[in-house]
């Protein structure tokens, strides 16, 4: 699915013109994109929440000339999939709230 494919179905979906769906995805993206560069957690509940993670430094190669290189510590987006999202790609029904208990222990 792309972008496109996105802005089509919210188009459809809330009864908007392709134009106003795409201004709004890319508010929300850009909403998205400025939370995660301040280093914030994005909790789309039960979806999943975008983080930051910080890489170490470490060693690599150079994949032409076999030469070690130090590749410097950096930030990367990550995508951490919820409950909801998890059981509706794994095909499995969702948890009740008394399920969810009972498993963790409560």
């Amino acid at each position: 699915m792309t972008k496109a494919d996105v802005i089509d179905a919210v188009a459809d979906q809330a009864e908007l013109s392709r134009r106003q769906a795409g201004h709004i995805v890319d508010l929300i993206l850009n909403e998205i994109q400025g939370a995660l560069q301040k280093g914030d957690r994005v909790a789309l509940t039960p979806f999943g929440s975008f983080v930051v993670r910080a890489r170490r430094a470490r060693e690599g190669r150079n994949p032409k000339t076999g030469e070690k290189i130090t590749i410097a510590e950096h930030r990367v987006a990550a995508f951490v999939a919820g409950r909801s999202l998890k059981d509706a790609v794994s095909g499995s029904r969702p948890r009740t709230k008394k399920e969810s208990k009972k498993a963790v222990g409560l």
